[in-house]
């Protein structure tokens, strides 16, 4: 075979290898997957992703700079808030309504319903999946949250019941209502699903099979501890029990705001003082300012993983609000609530540890959606909560 020769064989092998890719690509991506048979997730790094469902997950594991340098410790963001609904609950929402179709509950397009009572996120991120997979949304929340969430649920097509936040022993509490609607609204093949993201198995599912392995995969497994806060649980236990078994020197700490129980249950074994108790209470669900975590009850999704968590951290509102404001003077990180508080557990952990340490932690939403609360300085003034930040505090300022 002369030199010519070559040439064209070289050329005409690579042509077919490009065609055959091509065509493999394109039967992989016009598949019609049932839900049994659909991927978990299809990450947002490849070239086309499958609609909306396809740009949940695989976020970037961000370096937190000023409170890295500020430890010692290298201390780790998970960005959840660049989900599409905006927070890590895309995840659980799309695994909570893939897993009932599997199941056969739902059928897209068949005027079905998602039934959830929330405090906003997880709605929020109902209604965006809701509505990309033929659904629609109808969500119960206490009547005290910041006012963008029901605007946002109700641009997004979203039902919004507001109902006043009361103890979960009262039949009206928002739970409660959202699983009386659902059982109220089944009609033929209308069908009323009360997703029940507190004790629904799929919450857990979603980080044990997804945030979990991902964590593992960005840091190589080299953490020595994850913080993190707990509402419904499923984000502690699902990834606390994906890596903890992987890593042997892996510590788990909870952040918990004021007013919740969680922090005496993993300290103590007890979950509440006398006048923590459900029921007791002068606000429900606790008496913060912060949104998302923190609960006076154990939940099905947090006891899958409370035995391996190590320890705990009570974090102030003060704290969760001038850190929020620390991390956008210093890193332009703008940051919901839960997320702050979580940073502020971190600093803690790292202080513990000492320098040198790997700490993972998880950005759950941004503050885009606690403008009129969390971040509005008239709203803290009035409820006493401090907030300035003098340009030339620190951390130790923050963080005692």
């Amino acid at each position: 075979m002369d030199r010519r020769d070559v040439t064209v064989a070289l050329v005409s092998g690579t042509v077919l290898s490009i065609l055959s890719s091509g065509l493999v690509y394109y039967l992989l991506s016009t598949k019609q997957h049932t839900p049994e048979e659909e991927p978990a997730y299809v990450h947002r790094g490849q070239l086309i992703v499958e609609g909306v469902d396809g740009l949940i997950g695989n976020t970037p594991l961000m370096k937190i700079r000023s409170l890295s340098e500020a430890t010692g410790c290298t201390i780790l963001g998970k960005a959840e808030f660049l989900n599409p609904g905006g927070s890590a609950k895309d995840r659980v929402a799309l695994n909570m309504i893939r897993s009932a179709e599997a199941k056969g509950i739902l059928q897209p397009h068949m005027g079905s319903t998602i039934f959830e009572g929330t405090v906003g996120s997880t709605g929020i991120s109902i209604a965006t999946i809701a509505r990309a997979r033929g659904y629609e949304a109808w969500i119960v929340m206490p009547d005290d949250q910041a006012k963008e969430k029901y605007q946002l649920l109700e641009k997004l097509g979203a039902h919004v019941e507001k109902v006043r936040p009361v103890s979960i022993i009262d039949k009206n509490q928002f739970v409660n209502l959202a699983n009386r609607r659902a059982h109220e609204f089944n009609t033929g093949d209308k069908v009323g699903y009360f997703a029940d993201q507190f004790e629904n198995e799929a919450n857990f599912e979603a980080h044990y099979t997804t945030t979990g392995p991902e964590i593992y995969q960005q840091t190589q497994g080299h953490i020595d501890a994850l913080v993190l806060g707990a509402g419904t649980g499923g984000t502690l236990s699902g990834l606390t029990r994906y890596l903890k078994p992987r890593i042997a020197q892996l510590k788990i700490f909870l952040a918990d705001p004021l007013g919740s129980g969680l922090y005496n249950k993993v300290k103590y074994n007890t979950m509440y003082s006398p006048t923590e108790k459900e029921g007791t209470r002068k606000r429900h669900q606790v008496d913060t300012v912060v949104e998302g975590i923190g609960i006076n009850r154990l939940t099905r999704n947090f006891d899958f993983g409370r035995d391996l968590v190590d320890d705990a951290y009570r974090v102030t509102d003060d704290e969760a609000v001038r850190m929020s404001r620390f991390l956008v003077r210093e890193d332009g990180l703008f940051l919901g609530s839960s997320s702050a508080v979580n940073c502020v557990a971190a600093v803690r952990v790292a202080r513990q540890l000492g320098p040198g340490h790997v700490i993972v932690t998880l950005l759950n939403d941004s503050g885009q959606r606690h403008l009129t609360k969390f971040w509005s300085d008239d709203y803290l003034e009035t409820h006493g909560i401090r907030h300035d930040l003098g340009p030339e505090e620190s951390l130790n300022d923050i963080v005692q």
